[in-house]
């Protein structure tokens, strides 16, 4: 008996230790990436608490007591921590200064500030925005499009909508970034980036992509029903009227380009669900497949490799018919 409990005080002291190694970890970073005026100050307390951290185990005789002091200083800076807000009035980078919206009259929606850059470079392009009326009786497409740029683990994703076959507007999820930031998966768990629907022209959010960052591109044709599209079409549209009203901040982990699509999905029954899949993004073509949400009379990988549409994106360029010509040849699943 004497044995076993030594054995169970030993594990408890080392499940103590690390979580309050993560928990002190966690703190130290949420300070150094929080909203307090200048680096140098940011640095400074950030070490200070970790350090602070590290000789109150090591000085205070009563560990139950350090503990307890330690989870009283921990839920004060949670509470500190939880009082930053997110703000759409920052000095954003130029293709994300401007806010999507939409306006609705009965089955018409009007979506306000599509963009539609004219691009040289990735970085070097005309700012250019248009206002559409879309009828929602006529939306019979949603494809899903993925982009690569550093491995199959990892994809950004986005979704197109098609009305009458000809008309196409896609939304892509994407972190607010201010002009003097660059995106970090490190920084993106600590309130350091604001979240923005993009809505877009595909003659700009494919073909900056496929042509100027030379991302790997796949559209897949997605398996539904006419009622079920619409209703995702109507939660990407409830979704970028509230945060024009009320800022959300990006997380990389929670509130990204794949959980949000689900949180779409589920949010009128859907049978999407969260997994591996969802959270290494570059798989939820696959985690598709397997819902039959896609052609699933080809293999898989059969699917992807004629879901590619890089050349035919280079080879159409900035074409009025754009979005049907890079759909010409695509496998289209049969409706459910």
């Amino acid at each position: 008996m004497r044995v076993m409990h030594r054995i169970t005080a030993r594990v408890g002291i080392i499940l103590i230790t690390i979580i309050v190694t993560g928990m002190t970890v966690w703190g130290s970073l949420a300070i150094y990436y929080s909203d307090l005026p200048g680096q140098t100050l940011r640095v400074c307390s950030a070490g200070l608490f970790g350090l602070g951290i590290l000789c109150a185990f090591i000085i205070l005789p009563n560990r139950r007591r350090t503990v307890v002091l330690f989870l009283a200083v921990f839920a004060a800076l949670v509470a500190w921590w939880s009082s930053i807000e997110p703000s759409n009035n920052r000095d954003w980078q130029d293709d994300l200064a401007v806010l999507p919206y939409a306006t609705i009259q009965g089955d018409l929606v009007t979506l306000h500030n599509i963009r539609n850059f004219n691009y040289r470079t990735e970085t070097d392009f005309d700012p250019r925005y248009y206002d559409k009326t879309f009828d929602i009786n006529k939306l019979n497409s949603v494809d899903l499009i993925t982009s690569y740029w550093m491995g199959d683990a990892i994809a950004h994703v986005m979704f197109s909508f098609g009305f009458g076959g000809s008309d196409y507007v896609t939304f892509s999820i994407e972190t607010r970034k201010e002009k003097t930031e660059a995106y970090s998966t490190i920084k993106g768990f600590f309130k350091q980036y604001e979240l923005i629907y993009v809505v877009g022209d595909e003659r700009d959010l494919i073909r900056l992509r496929t042509n100027y960052r030379n991302d790997d591109v796949y559209l897949y044709r997605i398996r539904a029903v006419p009622e079920r599209m619409r209703r995702l079409f109507v939660e990407y549209i409830k979704k970028i009227n509230t945060l024009k009203e009320t800022p959300e901040f990006y997380n990389t982990l929670t509130t990204n380009c794949t959980t949000n699509v689900i949180a779409h999905i589920k949010a009128f029954g859907g049978d999407a669900r969260y997994n591996w899949k969802i959270l290494l993004s570059g798989y939820a073509p696959k985690y598709a497949y397997e819902l039959d949400k896609l052609d699933t009379s080809l293999p898989f990988e059969e699917l992807r490799k004629r879901s590619y549409i890089n050349k035919r994106a280079h080879e159409v360029g900035n074409d009025q018919n754009f979005s049907l010509k890079i759909r010409e040849g695509l496998p289209t699943p049969n409706p459910q």
